[in-house]
């Protein structure tokens, strides 16, 4: 939905399975119409939308694209950004590091990306000062970016992709941009990462002669080229699981010229208490599904497991432990969890942040976990849910 100075407001619909573009497309015809009746009726929705490699090569078919676009147009929904950082399944089978592959060193992210940002420039409503965003991996797992022909390879591809996304937009007049999302342990986990990666690696001469010679832009707009269409995808339950400054850390990029072009509003659990019957509630929300990234602060500084069995087992090793904060989205009207917390307190200090100086004018609800969560959390139907959380986010918004 559209908010105040051209901000858009949606949830991103990973929440709802579906790989295949015909599961996909059921699954959208079912719950789409739902959400807009509950949480934007009378006016136009806009639509966060996933697409696997499958179901993104399938609606490149001119009928499909028809279909799905009239679809849009009988519904009052409009698509304004894409979910482009699962590449394959994402429901109902172990995801874990897999979610991260095939990474920017692969040709074939590259591809898939190239398909994405296709699809949204003939998806954009005819309203041209609406721009698309496209969230993608940063950059990849971290065990797996090692070497710098590692980093070589992914640049170039990203620069590659810019190349393509120079070309949308000198076809079509649509502006695409392509937004990095940091998430722990990944190769990009934090802010002061992102901003070291575009500085010594996106946004150098050598990656502007680079999209100079594939695009034939003269080097000042290549380089103006590559921040207009490479940025950050800010998910606050990453930020907030990695402990960031958030004020420090939007200075930061903004002196680094790293624009924002989606705002995730997602959040994860917070852990003070270590006493048996707390971690026993904790252990309900391990799943085989999804990592469940856990980064511990204590007497020596931060500390990073990869999934909440490795936190567990660290519990028998002597040190000082002060909080736990666990990358599992839950639903962002819930802070009291019972015996723990939410990390909600940092959407609230975003949206404030927000409020001042617009961080981003994609904003999308991700809360993609449904399907995992505890069962004391999914006590309503899943289109209640989400409209729920983005009445929270438009209350927040209005303070």
């Amino acid at each position: 939905m559209k908010l105040d100075d051209g901000v858009h407001l949606t949830y991103c619909s990973n929440i709802h399975p579906g790989e295949t573009w015909a599961e996909v497309r059921e699954s959208l015809g079912t719950w789409l119409p739902k959400v807009r009746e509950k949480a934007s009726p009378g006016t136009p929705f806009g639509v966060g939308l996933r697409l696997s490699a499958l179901a993104a090569d399938a609606l490149t078919a001119p009928e499909a694209l028809s279909e799905f676009r009239e679809f849009l147009s009988a519904n009052d929904l409009y698509v304004f950004t894409l979910n482009g950082f699962p590449y394959g399944r994402f429901h109902g089978v172990p995801v874990k590091e897999a979610v991260y592959r095939p990474d920017w060193r692969d040709p074939e992210r590259l591809r898939y990306t190239n398909v994405l940002a296709d699809l949204l420039a003939a998806l954009l409503p005819e309203d041209r000062a609406v721009e698309g965003s496209v969230s993608t991996v940063p950059v990849g797992y971290k065990t797996d970016i090692v070497t710098p022909a590692d980093i070589a390879e992914a640049t170039d591809h990203f620069v590659r992709h810019v190349a393509h996304l120079v070309d949308v937009e000198r076809r079509t007049g649509r502006r695409i941009t392509l937004a990095l999302e940091p998430e722990p342990c990944c190769y990009l986990e934090t802010i002061d990462e992102t901003v070291a990666f575009f500085r010594r690696h996106l946004f150098t001469a050598a990656s502007a002669r680079r999209l100079s010679s594939l695009t034939g832009l003269d080097r000042a707009d290549a380089a103006s080229a590559l921040a207009r269409h490479l940025g950050l995808c800010l998910d606050l339950c990453h930020a907030a699981v990695e402990f960031e400054d958030l004020d420090a850390g939007l200075d930061k990029l903004a002196q680094a010229g790293v624009g924002i072009y989606k705002v995730q509003i997602s959040a994860g659990l917070r852990i003070r208490d270590f006493a048996e019957p707390v971690l026993q509630r904790l252990r309900a929300y391990q799943d085989t599904v999804y990592l469940h990234q856990v980064v511990e602060s204590g007497q020596d500084g931060l500390r990073r497991f990869v999934d909440l069995p490795q936190a567990f087992a660290s519990l028998s090793e002597p040190g000082q432990r002060e909080e736990w904060r666990v990358h599992f989205h839950v639903p962002i009207f819930h802070d009291d969890l019972g015996s723990f917390h939410s990390t909600r307190d940092f959407i609230e200090q975003a949206l404030t942040s927000h409020r001042r100086r617009q961080l981003s004018r994609h904003l999308e609800v991700e809360t993609y976990t449904w399907n995992v969560l505890p069962e004391a959390l999914r006590g309503m139907p899943v289109d209640t849910a989400i409209a729920r959380e983005l009445a929270w986010v438009r209350t927040e918004l209005a303070r």
